[in-house]
């Protein structure tokens, strides 16, 4: 019985995790890796932040920000490259941040 109820706790937690992830496969004796996105190179142990906003690895990728869900329905969500990170802001007063009640990701 406790088993059953731990199962169902990972699956309820993976339900509200939503971030966008890969994996790759580090091949043994690898000294550097490629960016999937980029193309560029970077030294094996290593992590960056690639121009798609996603932390990286040489074993993998996942995306740096959260996608707000909930905010108020004058509001608008936009997607600042610059800053990886999605701005809640009014629809008609961009300079008037919303508050955000859900997200996912990250």
């Amino acid at each position: 019985m406790k088993y059953l109820a731990l199962a169902l706790l990972f699956c309820a937690l993976a339900s509200l995790s939503d971030a966008s992830c890969y994996v790759k496969v580090l091949q043994p004796g690898m000294t550097q890796c490629q960016d999937d996105r980029d193309n560029t190179w970077h030294p094996a142990g290593s992590t960056w932040r690639n121009s798609e906003c996603f932390d990286c690895s040489c074993t993998g990728c996942c995306t740096a920000f959260s996608i707000p869900t909930r905010f108020p329905p004058d509001c608008v969500s936009v997607f600042d490259s610059a800053t990886c990170e999605y701005i809640v802001h009014k629809r008609n007063d961009p300079t008037q941040l919303c508050p955000i009640h859900g997200a996912v990701g990250k």
